[in-house]
């Protein structure tokens, strides 16, 4: 891991209510440059809900979510959903980030093939399965080297050769400068973090795993 100092994606006392029940109750959490951490915690503990407020998708009923030195616009995300655009192929869908911001699609090429899909560019997202969508949604968040990524479950529906290769580029996201938070339920993802943290009963445990030297 290169250490870079500050923080960029960070929490405090967040609380975030859904139908009169408390989901998150007071949140702290920090990641700084350079940092891959996973969130842990069984389904319904809330790390989606969490993910959606740090990323600006949802806001907390009390406490504060602040990116830092950056700027939302350099914050990249990777939803469940996946959110690509249907009318557009998977390179196109890659290459957007890019051209929003006027740079060169010069890295699409290399990131599709960093996760197998490169000879799938020219289809569309319902002309491939949902984990080569996966993959390509991810593609699309690391396109444009972001300085934060949040990334929900994004091994969730990759076989195990296809899944190394995702948990490869993340890790080289955060080795790249990058504050990484993903949460998952997946092991190897885990095994490849700096620090693991548990969400449990609406809070960050405090004991922290770190998986890495």
């Amino acid at each position: 891991m290169r250490a870079a100092g500050g923080v960029v994606i960070s929490a405090a006392g967040v609380r975030r209510s859904f139908g009169g029940v408390e989901v998150l109750r007071g949140v702290d959490l920090a990641v700084s440059p350079g940092e891959f951490v996973t969130l842990s915690g069984p389904s319904g503990s809330g790390k989606t809900a969490l993910l959606a407020i740090l990323c600006g998708f949802d806001v907390p009923d009390a406490g504060s979510v602040r990116p830092g030195p950056v700027a939302w616009s350099a914050c990249a995300v990777l939803p469940q959903s996946l959110g690509l655009a249907t009318e557009l192929t998977l390179e196109e869908n890659v290459a957007l980030p890019l051209r929003l911001r006027g740079l060169p699609t010069d890295p699409v090429a290399g990131v599709l093939a960093e996760l197998g899909i490169a000879d799938l560019g020219s289809r569309y997202p319902a002309q491939v399965s949902f984990g080569q969508q996966q993959r390509a949604a991810l593609a699309r968040a690391v396109v444009a080297r972001p300085s934060a990524l949040l990334a929900d479950e994004p091994t969730a529906h990759l076989d195990a050769v296809s899944a190394d290769a995702a948990i490869a580029l993340l890790r080289g996201v955060a080795d790249d400068g990058a504050a990484v938070l993903v949460a998952t339920h997946h092991d190897a993802v885990h095994a490849a973090a700096d620090r693991v943290l548990e969400l449990a009963d609406g809070r960050i445990g405090t004991g922290l795993r770190r998986t890495t030297t």
